[in-house]
């Protein structure tokens, strides 16, 4: 078996996240600028969640979980992989074509499912016409997340970590473009919307569907290249995609849980003016580091454990699984601490003009905050879930997620009654961390591969002391700068400094307390060139 070259793999998809995480900075700073918390923008964000909530609960969710090691297996074994692939995409795409249509009819009640509090204002309207208009999107990513999946699984990770940098790319080029050439009426178009802003959220829609063409059509031909031309057919039921569909089943069911965590926390924002595009914007900030190092870890992982474990190979096995939670802990952890210390600075700088006022800064940075404390558990799920899914097992974590999804309900529910908003995030982030104990206990009956080494061991305690110091240094260091943050023309140069001084600071530490070692990251990079 040729090994699949995990940091290597990890370095490659991180950084094709980052940068698609960096256009999505420029699309929501430009969405933020223009069109603030206002009608425009939350139903735009509601209309734009939707497909995006199919999507993980269909294709990258349920679908890609039981496809990746059954596809991984049928690889590794030199049985007709290819075959497989073109069945697993012709059925994807017939069901998808008919979910599309019918979401057509049904779109008034998806957005009420999404946010009620809507309901006799003219965000429903605008969610329900964008939301028409970009639900298609989800028949092209889904069948753009099974090819990078075939990708993926013959550790071919660059195209496919490289895709999501179009949707950014032509989002970001819709709003500059829609705003640039717009010479209608300036006066309200509708109760609370200017000509601008509709055209703005018009063009945002047509965009994304755009954009998912774009990403279907760089992933396939990617694919094609590697031998796994994905032909359009008749679909038929074979005896592969039977099984394919067991396994999906209880990891769709497991993707419904967490899309009603989602649901959740969007309900209870709809009912407060702006918290949706306030939870939007924090959760964009928090995605940064999860999507470049949980996402990277879980894309990379699951394939390789999936090859290993059906070779018997579980000394590798816990090597790959050690190795990935000590760099997702040594990345993450240090995150984590300088959202939830200088969550204001961020903000501010980063989204703190236009239409985004002092109020919205707010708002957005407590959010941050509150994200920033379950950022770590949100990646330690995507390192310890390949365990369960790399041996067919999806009911497990189904059930771990109907847990975590009635403790969310509370929380958000009864903490929103109580403090707000802000509710909704503490929710999430609780039942997060919920998520996380009950798949470390589930490891139970799974032997020696599921349990961490005792290098990762003795690193984690280092990690967390070497992150803890370089939050009270950002602590010292915003506290000195706040003067020169607050001006306009030099604010984007003290929030660089502040970033890069606690980046130096905690490698400069963690160096020195044996946290990390600068040594290996420099091999992976050698090694990824």
């Amino acid at each position: 078996m040729k090994p699949i070259r995990l940091v290597t793999g990890f370095l490659t998809v991180g950084v094709w996240t980052l940068a698609s995480r960096i256009f999505g900075f420029v699309r929501d700073v430009m969405i933020a600028g223009f069109l603030g918390s206002g009608p425009v923008a939350e139903a735009f964000l509601i209309a734009f969640s939707l497909p995006n909530m199919f999507r993980r609960f269909f294709a990258e969710g349920a679908f890609n979980t039981a496809f990746v090691p059954l596809f991984s297996k049928k690889l590794e074994a030199g049985e007709d992989a290819e075959e497989f692939g073109r069945d697993a995409f012709s059925a994807l795409a017939s069901f998808l074509i008919i979910f599309t249509l019918l979401a057509q009819l049904i779109m008034p009640w998806l957005v009420l499912a999404m946010a009620s509090g809507f309901a006799g204002d003219v965000r429903f309207d605008l969610a329900v016409d964008f939301g028409r208009i970009a639900f298609g999107y989800i028949l092209f990513i889904s069948l753009a997340a099974l090819c990078s999946g075939i990708l993926n699984a013959t550790g071919r990770f660059a195209t496919a970590a490289a895709a999501p940098v179009l949707l950014n790319l032509v989002l970001v080029l819709a709003i500059w473009t829609s705003a640039a050439t717009y010479d209608g009426p300036a006066a309200e178009v509708l109760p609370g919307v200017d000509g601008t802003g509709l055209r703005i959220g018009t063009w945002m829609a047509w965009a994304v569907l755009v954009a998912g063409i774009a990403q279907v059509a760089l992933v396939w031909w990617a694919a094609a290249q590697a031998g796994f031309a994905m032909r359009p057919r008749l679909p038929r039921l074979t005896p592969d995609l039977k099984r394919l569909a067991i396994i999906a089943a209880p990891a769709m069911l497991a993707g419904g849980v967490v899309q009603i965590n989602l649901l959740v926390g969007r309900q209870v924002a709809s009912f407060f003016d702006g918290a949706i595009a306030w939870l939007s914007y924090a959760d964009r900030l928090y995605q940064l580091p999860l999507g470049v190092v949980g996402i990277a870890i879980g894309v990379v992982l699951l394939p390789d454990l999936s090859r290993r474990l059906s070779v018997g190979d579980d000394r590798g096995g816990r090597d790959a699984l050690s190795r990935a939670g000590e760099m997702a802990m040594a990345l993450t952890l240090p995150s984590a601490v300088a959202l939830m210390v200088i969550p204001g600075p961020l903000i501010a700088v980063l989204f703190g003009r236009g239409a985004f006022g002092a109020e919205d800064v707010a708002a957005t940075a407590l959010a941050v905050a509150v994200y920033g404390a379950g950022l770590p558990a949100f990646v330690l799920q995507k390192v310890l879930q390949p365990l369960y899914f790399a041996r067919e097992d999806t009911r497990t974590p189904f059930r771990f997620a109907v847990i975590a999804m009635l403790i969310n309900a509370v929380v958000a529910v009864g903490m929103a009654w109580a403090i707000g908003f802000v509710g909704a995030a503490i929710g999430t982030t609780v039942a997060a961390w919920a998520m996380v104990w009950l798949l470390g206990r589930g490891r139970a009956g799974m032997g020696a591969v599921a349990r961490f080494d005792e290098r990762f061991r003795t690193r984690l305690p280092r990690i967390v002391l070497s992150a803890l110091l370089m939050g009270v240094i950002l602590y010292v260091l915003a506290w000195a700068l706040a003067p020169i943050l607050a001006m306009s023309g030099l604010r984007w140069l003290a929030l660089l400094a502040l970033v890069a001084s606690g980046i130096v600071s905690y490698f400069a530490i963690g160096q020195m307390l044996g946290a990390v070692r600068l040594s290996e990251f420099r091999k992976a990079l050698k090694r990824s060139g």
